[in-house]
């Protein structure tokens, strides 16, 4: 049994060899081809070291050990490599997976091991003392780790072995399955470390070496079930029974051992699990005394299984699977036959990639030739910015790529993301039309421009203190004239406009630019996928971050600019329709304030309805339907007022019955005539409205019929009048007048000045700003853009790390040309 324990590249001749299960074959190697299967071996190992240092993703055929903690995963490596090194001390296998390469050796009496650089295909200086192994992974691994702020890593170790007593195996070892992290650990350890396992063994290239204990019964097994998910049917897992001398003592007779080593019901038919048992003692010993106890142990076993089983064993059947030896003659004959099976395909891939870098090379070249052609630089930049600037006014037109479930937002989206949350002021819930749905560029341009228009006309004209009415009144009454009461309530309109409507003018704005400045990222994704899409060669300005960044800076500002500007339009505009010398409030449209005025409101919501608010989410016109219902977005008092015909003598007739003297101080809770008492009835009376319209608001032929007697006193009321104030007349009036200003101001002015200033400059001048912002500069501060400090080392150093990967690559590849004319 001695014999292949000390001779790893021979599989000992065995009567029973043949019986072995066609899932795993025996291996009987031909000592001819010894020197081909080292190269091969030799080959991809070479291979595997450069796929590690480059992060190239190569499906080189590997074997993945996986178990839980303490299932022996660490003592089977250190029985493969023919040598201790206290592995199981630092549990190395718990932070980041070790690829163990090794190398069988004949000359190396004493193990060589090295370890390959962090980054790098090369190797270090070998390590003397085995002992030091342990100290290397550990140190690497915690300095991984404290840099990566992680608790696992993915990134693996890869040590290279070579010695005269070890098989030609790589291994990767992973990290043991745990049920709880280790004091101090994160709670989400284990499930970190087994998604990390499990990323590892899902390429389908890679042997699953599976280890679990023999205490463990297979119906409760904690881990097998993990790696069946990985593998269903297990036609690349090789199922291990670790610790088997432990599990010998319970079996007495030939059925019970017969019935455990099948694993009949669990397994499958066609899966073979292997049964072994390694040395326990580990005391301080020699190399040679080592690899003497396992088989030492190895040969215990079977003899347990023939003398102490009454009846023995079926060792035709299951002899092939017991013991370690059996185990790594195995491995090794496996992981050749599929290092020859994939030879081809290792060679197309290789070729495949020596071309891919070889071009990537090249495009390196290209990068750093043109930093010293700039009138190259500049004519891409400038097409490049230039179709950035075309895609903007694209996507402002109306387009629906790329896909606005993707990239668009909806009402609530734009409100958070844009920082600025809900209208200013205004309490209502304004919800325009289409405001679930998914928009951007002009679609979103014109959601804002009606939700805009919903919180506007949702906001009246605030309650005015007494106080605040009787020093505006007392004053106007103090400069005589009889339009005292007029001039009192239009000032109050005036104030509330500048006060309550500017605030909602700079929000406009502020979400108007937010909607723009979101299509710099569409017209990116537009611009890539159009030249995807139709297979265009345009200027490729990829890497050139400083470029980017530089076009990104002057779109921002460019629409920040517009914004800007726009703000102080609309300022401009209500404080035009705000002035005192503006004729809003007395100009004859007014006339029309409680009846034409909203009957003009009420189309225009209506006419909303058609052009502004054209209702698409779920429900349809319904949807549209109760939002026009909904009174908090309608001046309420402005619908269903309208002037009754045939009223004009009356009103006529009101102006005289004004003429009539009042106390010389006037009050704002004074009592009010006849013709002032019916105030609140005017709000729905068509006649009152006329007469307080034409006694306030008439021409100056009416206004000169008010006389000022006793001392310039104002006239408020007459005796036998119904109970009224001047206080209520000014307040019912200022509403109206507020309803007016705001009226004029959004129709006449804000919503053309928005268009114009934000949209019409997009679409004509974005590009001309872009030019001149960028382009219109001398070539050393151009070339800032495309030439950072050290950019030209970086490049450099980036040609030179493709210069190494391809000329490691080129040589894999010539030696797989090689192999694959041995085969």
């Amino acid at each position: 049994m001695a014999t292949f324990i000390t001779t790893p590249t021979k599989t000992p001749s065995d009567k029973s060899a043949s019986a072995m299960s066609r899932k795993h074959p025996h291996p009987n190697p031909n000592s001819a081809d010894s020197s081909v299967r080292s190269s091969r071996f030799e080959a991809y190992n070479r291979l595997q070291a450069a796929a590690v240092a480059f992060g190239e993703k190569l499906p080189i055929p590997e074997i993945v050990a996986l178990g839980g903690q303490s299932d022996g995963k660490s003592s089977l490596l250190e029985a493969l490599l023919g040598f201790r090194f206290n592995v199981r001390e630092v549990e190395m296998g718990t932070r980041r997976p070790l690829i163990l390469q090794m190398v069988h050796d004949p000359s190396a009496l004493e193990p060589r091991c090295r370890f390959q650089e962090e980054d790098s295909e090369e190797y270090g200086s070998p390590v003397i003392l085995a002992s030091a192994i342990a100290d290397i992974i550990k140190s690497r691994t915690e300095a991984l780790l404290k840099k990566t702020k992680a608790s696992v890593s993915s990134k693996p170790i890869v040590m290279r072995a070579e010695y005269a007593h070890c098989p030609n195996l790589t291994i990767i070892d992973t990290p043991g399955f745990v049920l709880k992290a280790k004091k101090g650990e994160p709670e989400n350890t284990p499930e970190e470390i087994l998604a990390m396992v499990k990323s590892l063994a899902s390429p389908p290239h890679r042997i699953l070496l599976f280890l679990q204990q023999s205490s463990v019964e297979w119906c409760s097994s904690l881990w097998l079930d993990s790696i069946r998910e990985i593998d269903p049917t297990f036609r690349r897992t090789v199922i291990v029974v670790s610790k088997f001398d432990n599990r010998l003592k319970e079996f007495s007779d030939r059925w019970e051992v017969d019935r455990y080593l099948s694993a009949s019901g669990y397994l499958g038919d066609n899966t073979r699990p292997f049964f072994v048992a390694l040395p326990k003692d580990r005391g301080t010993i020699s190399n040679d005394e080592f690899r003497k106890q396992i088989s030492q142990v190895d040969s215990e076993v079977v003899r347990h299984l023939n003398e102490g089983i009454k009846g023995g064993f079926d060792e035709e059947k299951f002899r092939p699977y017991i013991g370690f030896g059996r185990l790594r003659d195995y491995l090794e004959s496996e992981l050749q036959k599929r290092y020859k099976e994939a030879a081809p395909a290792t060679l197309a891939l290789l070729e495949q990639r020596c071309s891919e870098v070889t071009a990537e090379l090249d495009k390196m070249d290209c990068k750093i030739q043109a930093t010293s052609d700039i009138s190259h630089l500049r004519r891409s930049a400038m097409l490049y910015a230039a179709s950035i600037s075309n895609h903007v006014g694209a996507l402002i037109d109306g387009a629906a790529d790329p896909a606005p479930e993707q990239w668009g937002k909806t009402t609530v989206e734009e409100q958070s993301e844009s920082g600025l949350g809900s209208w200013p002021s205004v309490t209502a819930d304004i919800k325009p039309p289409n405001a679930t749905l998914r928009l951007y560029g002009g679609a979103a341009f014109e959601r804002v421009m009606h939700e805009f228009r919903c919180a506007v006309y949702s906001i009246e004209c605030p309650p005015v203190s007494r106080e605040k009415v009787a020093n505006i009144l007392l004053a106007h009454a103090g400069r005589g004239g009889g339009r005292g009461v007029t001039e009192a309530a239009a000032e109050i309109a005036r104030t509330a406009a500048r006060s309550w409507l500017a605030p909602l003018l700079d929000t406009a704005c502020d979400r108007l630019a937010f909607v723009l400045g979101n299509l710099y990222d569409l017209a990116l994704e537009r611009n890539q996928s159009r030249d995807s899409e139709y297979g265009m060669k345009s200027e490729k300005m990829d890497g050139y971050v400083g470029f980017h960044a530089a076009l990104r800076h002057v779109y921002n500002r460019f629409i920040k600019d517009l914004a800007k500007q726009c703000k102080q339009l609309v300022r401009h505009h209500l404080d035009s329709v705000t002035s005192p010398y503006s004729q809003v409030c007395y100009e004859n449209g007014f006339r029309g304030s409680f009846g034409s005025s909203a009957t003009s409101f009420y189309k225009f919501n209506q006419a909303s309805a058609g052009s502004f608010c054209l209702e698409l989410t779920d429900g349809g016109p319904a949807a549209c339907d109760e939002i026009m219902r909904d009174q908090e977005n309608i001046p309420p008092e402005m619908i269903g007022q309208q002037t009754t015909p045939g009223k004009a003598a009356e009103a006529r007739g009101a102006l005289r019955e004004s003429q009539m003297t009042v106390p010389e101080t006037p009050s704002p809770d004074q009592p009010c005539d006849a013709a002032y008492a019916g105030v609140k009835k005017e709000l729905g009376n068509d006649i009152g409205a006329r007469k307080w319209v034409s006694r306030l608001t008439g021409n100056n032929r009416n206004t000169d019929h008010v006389r000022v007697q006793n001392g310039g006193s104002l006239l408020f009321g007459d005796t036998g009048s119904n109970s009224g104030s001047a206080y209520s007349e000014i307040c019912s009036s200022a509403a109206h007048h507020f309803a007016r200003i705001r009226e004029v101001l959004v129709e006449r002015s804000v919503a053309s000045t928005l268009n114009s200033g934000f949209l019409t400059p997009c679409r004509e001048r974005l590009v001309v700003a872009l030019g001149l912002d960028l382009f219109a500069v001398n070539d050393e501060k151009f070339m800032d853009m495309f030439v950072a400090p050290d950019a030209i080392g970086v490049l450099q150093n980036e040609r030179q790390s493709l210069q190494k990967r391809q000329k490691v690559l080129r040589s894999c590849l010539n030696e797989f040309k090689s192999v694959a004319r041995a085969l």
